[in-house]
């Protein structure tokens, strides 16, 4: 439909019309007085969208703020479309995580799709070439149709997008909870590697520059996408499914390329995405981080709807589009160079010198507003925060160790439950080695891509245990980035910086405010223990259905650097005789556990606990281990613990098994979640060598040549034996089986 007839800023007032956009009674008229009059429809539309919690982190400024930002390597930290690290060698990688979640709530396939798109644009946006996709995912419990609808919609949107473009979708995570039934969450990350030289940033630079618009034309879609994500869903929700955007991956196959050919010219001033907010923030934002104005014209906008008005183009979230800004006298090499691949470039406006967005239709000026205040001066709030009663109730809990009478049923019982259970369901769905560089396929702690050219090669994976983070927020958050440093360092890389994708419930709660401090807290803390700043990322908030809140999901998406390809180490045991040793000691850790959840159903008491020194300091010897060649496999102990992780390095290995014998409890050595803990296999010639690095390594069996998995208690008792293969059945069936 078309906004033809607009009210005018009286009735808008009158009406509060504003309020059905989002906006506060507040916040109106800190609009009415920064332009000094009443806004006609389309500037509150500006307003709108660029003050959502989606465009403007009006509600998490103050908590992101404690993140570290910079580093030895940080070339690009948050304020771009992605953040930029050096990574030697002239070079530098490219990555960030954006969510997608109510899009996908509404319509899965295009939403997940759309979302992988938007975040291969921010990414080409800063020079760099996308190498590598990656995604977070949690869905509520697979027992539900609809939950089974939206996660196969969801997998086949991302397979179909990323497939399609022709990058590889190389990792990732997915959770099944009871939390995301109604609000599933669909995070979606990208790498690229740029040089030094060809870095571009959207600014608007340069009085009288030409403002050019590129790409896919604009319809009516996406309208108030921006405000859509900045609300709770209701039983409503699906009246909002003209806000989802359609994707085209073969349109944007031929923008990537158009636009890498661009950062070539030096007639290129700036360069930033339409993604939220479409037109409104990628021209407020470049003309506001540029100190500049920008004056455009709409009439001159490509449309692929009749009738358009200015409200609908500057709303539009239409995908496939670039904002580019160019020096005056250029244009021509611009149109001509897209045109080559049968895209548009158009001329729509210029940079002016008075710090305003002056928009003009139809011989009109339909809109007149400062920049700043619609990018940087947007309003910050600092909500009110309350320390639940459920957090309390949980930390004066204490929990007995499980009593488990079958330790084998209890191992094929939890390699059966869907967050540890083979995903190959969802990544065979993926062409994860289109462009053939992809050296760790899904599937092992983190997925390695080599740098072509190079002797390196970059580790890259999605973390984010939420169970930690409802039990404990932050202590979870930094679990969450320990996790991910973790993969990273097991698969032979060292942690370079993260980026995060913060999702959480409604922030005007006290109790969902409290969870993103808290969280944002153990994050900031392990980044800075670790030495990996944060870069970049997305805010996803409001994520809640009919007033029920997501469970705290603050992900981490990390790379970490593989110096040499000979480093790169997997999870799989490699040859029967080699020694398996355990780092790190089992405590009484089952609050969030799997097994705690599936014994009761539901989770409850204290998360693990952990110490951040006693981390880093054996994530720096396993790398320093790794990198001495001393290593055979390395693999973290996570969810289900040491025996689902020792199940998990034998999958998939030739014929081999393992006899291992466990000191202390057994129920807590075998399935506790205590953290900080490794699982590696090292040759026996590499015995001495390796245990003079790690300190904490306690040597507790060794890989055998029979496919099977005996593991005794410290009496020598045999308390659990099973064979490799009905193991791995149990692993790689269950999700199948729950589908059906």
């Amino acid at each position: 439909m078309s906004f033809m007839l607009e009210p005018s800023p009286e009735i808008i007032k009158t009406e509060r019309l504003y309020a059905e956009m989002g906006l506060s009674d507040e916040e109106f008229a800190m609009v009415e007085s920064i332009l000094g009059r009443l806004p006609n429809y389309t500037e509150i539309g500006l307003f709108s969208v660029m003050w959502s919690e989606h465009c403007s982190y009006k509600n998490s400024k103050p908590v992101l703020k404690k993140f570290p930002v910079t580093g030895e390597r940080v070339l690009q930290g948050p304020g771009e479309g992605a953040g930029i690290v050096d990574i030697g060698d002239n070079q530098a990688v490219v990555f960030k995580i954006e969510s997608h979640n109510h899009p996908s709530a509404i319509e899965p396939y295009q939403g997940a799709a759309t979302g992988v798109g938007g975040i291969i644009r921010d990414v080409f946006s800063m020079g760099a070439r996308p190498i590598a996709l990656l995604n977070s995912l949690r869905f509520g419990e697979l027992d539900n149709a609809r939950v089974k609808y939206l996660f196969k919609e969801v997998v086949a949107g991302i397979a179909g997008y990323g497939n399609c473009i022709g990058i590889p979708t190389v990792g990732g995570e997915v959770q099944f909870e009871s939390a995301y039934e109604g609000n599933p969450l669909v995070n979606a990350m990208c790498v690229g590697l740029i040089n030094h030289e060809d870095i571009k940033k959207g600014q608007a630079h340069g009085v009288g520059n030409t403002v050019m618009y590129v790409g896919a034309k604009t319809g009516r879609d996406g309208i108030h996408g921006a405000t859509f994500a900045s609300e709770e869903l209701t039983d409503t929700s699906d009246e909002k499914r003209p806000a989802v955007q359609v994707g085209d991956p073969f349109m944007e196959k031929l923008l990537l390329e158009a636009c890498l050919e661009l950062i070539q010219s030096d007639a290129l001033v700036g360069i930033q995405d339409m993604g939220a907010a479409g037109l409104t923030s990628s021209s407020a934002e470049m003309a506001s981080k540029a100190g500049s104005g920008i004056e455009m014209n709409l009439d001159l906008v490509p449309q692929r709807e009749t009738g358009m008005t200015a409200y609908e183009m500057m709303l539009s979230e239409s995908q496939e589009r670039m904002l580019i800004v160019v020096k005056k006298g250029r244009e021509q090499e611009i149109v001509d160079l897209f045109s080559k691949y049968g895209l548009e470039a158009v001329a729509i406006g210029r940079v002016t010198d008075d710090k305003r967005l002056r928009l003009l239709h139809k011989g009109n000026v339909v809109a007149d507003v400062p920049v700043d205040a619609l990018a940087e001066d947007a309003p910050v709030y600092h909500k009110p925060s309350t320390e639940p009663q459920y957090y309390r109730d949980f930390q004066e809990m204490e929990l007995e160790v499980p009593i488990i009478e079958d330790y084998k049923e209890m191992l094929i019982g939890l390699l059966s439950q869907p967050t540890i259970a083979s995903k190959e369901w969802v990544y065979d769905q993926y062409d994860y080695m289109v462009r053939t560089n992809t050296v760790v396929a899904p599937g092992s702690d983190a997925a390695v891509v080599r740098i072509r050219g190079t002797n390196k090669a970059l580790a890259m994976t999605t973390d984010c245990n939420s169970r930690y983070l409802y039990l404990d927020p932050e202590t979870g958050g930094k679990i969450a980035v320990a996790e991910a440093a973790r993969n990273v360092v097991c698969s032979g890389a060292e942690p370079l910086a993260i980026t995060d994708c913060l999702n959480f419930g409604n922030p005007e709660k006290p109790e969902i405010f409290w969870q993103i401090e808290k969280a944002t807290d153990g994050m900031s803390e392990a980044c800075r223990t670790l030495h990996t700043p944060v870069i970049g990322g997305n805010v996803s908030l409001y994520n809640e259905t009919n007033g029920v809140a997501v469970y705290p999901t603050p992900v981490v998406g990390m790379v970490g650097l593989v110096h040499d390809v000979k480093h790169i180490t997997t999870q799989s045991f490699k040859e029967a005789g080699d020694l398996i040793y355990v780092i790190g000691e089992a405590q009484n850790d089952f609050g969030g556990s799997e097994l705690q959840k599936m014994l009761n159903g539901t989770i409850f008491g204290k998360a693990p606990s952990i110490d951040l020194e006693v981390e880093a300091k054996r994530q720096r010897q396993i790398l320093q281990a790794i990198q001495s060649g001393l290593v055979a496999s390395a693999h973290d102990i996570a969810e289900g613990g040491l025996a689902v992780a020792i199940a998990e390095s034998l999958f998939g290995t030739k014929e081999l098994g393992a006899n291992v014998m466990v000191k202390g409890d057994t129920t807590c050595e075998l399935f506790s979640e205590t953290q900080s803990r490794f699982l590696i296999s090292v040759k026996k010639e590499n015995q001495e060598a390796f245990e003079s690095i790690v300190e904490d390594a306690l040597l507790v069996g060794e890989v055998v040549d029979i496919p099977e998995l005996n593991i005794l208690d410290q009496a020598g008792n045999v308390v659990l034996q099973a064979k490799i293969d009905e193991l791995q059945s149990a692993w790689k069936g269950a999700i199948p089986c729950l589908l059906k």
